[in-house]
């Protein structure tokens, strides 16, 4: 039995819900988020609430996996579209630079040329003073946009220089000893 699945999730005010087979649509104040499921947990939304059923009596694994995965993806979307998730990376190092320039964020790394990243347009990027905050309606897009920002340049463990999360700890190493 899944603890997460069995939870019945409520639907906040002008947000709307609706199920159609195994595909997922939330709409709210700041936008509209659309998902297809693999079938299995059945979807019910009933009186402001939504519910997460496994189809089959017997559970095995997967699904039993399934149903509490379906349910978070859910909450997260409901979450998303009235309050945007945000994520903070911060650009470490003498040199290292990041700006947003029209649709792109180009950085500055230690290397011999500039590095572009195109702006996804469901995402909003600011950065100011080294400081880059990315945010939108989906978690999972917004992760994994970051990630990638992330990977250019990771923090190294002597200088702590890179591209770090906002919250991050870097364990640093220590260089080495004279005799």
């Amino acid at each position: 039995m899944s603890r997460i699945g069995k939870k019945i999730l409520i639907i906040p005010a002008k947000t709307e819900v609706t199920v159609n087979g195994n595909t997922v649509s939330v709409k709210g104040p700041l936008g509209e988020l659309i998902r297809t499921f693999q079938p299995g947990i059945k979807i019910e939304v009933a009186e402001g609430k939504v519910s997460f059923t496994p189809v089959a009596k017997n559970l095995n694994v997967t699904m039993n996996s399934l149903w509490g995965t379906i349910a978070s993806h859910v909450n997260n979307m409901i979450l998303g579209v009235n309050k945007a998730y945000e994520k903070k990376l911060i650009v470490e190092g003498i040199g290292f630079k990041a700006d947003v320039v029209g649709t792109n964020l180009v950085f500055k790394l230690g290397f011999s040329h500039p590095i572009t990243v195109a702006i996804p347009k469901n995402l909003k990027v600011a950065s100011e003073k080294n400081i880059i905050t990315i945010s939108g309606i989906d978690k999972e897009f917004v992760g994994k946009y970051v990630a990638e920002i992330r990977a250019l340049k990771k923090p190294e463990p002597y200088k702590g220089k890179g591209i770090r999360y906002e919250k991050e700890v870097i364990k640093r190493k220590e260089g080495k000893k004279t005799v």
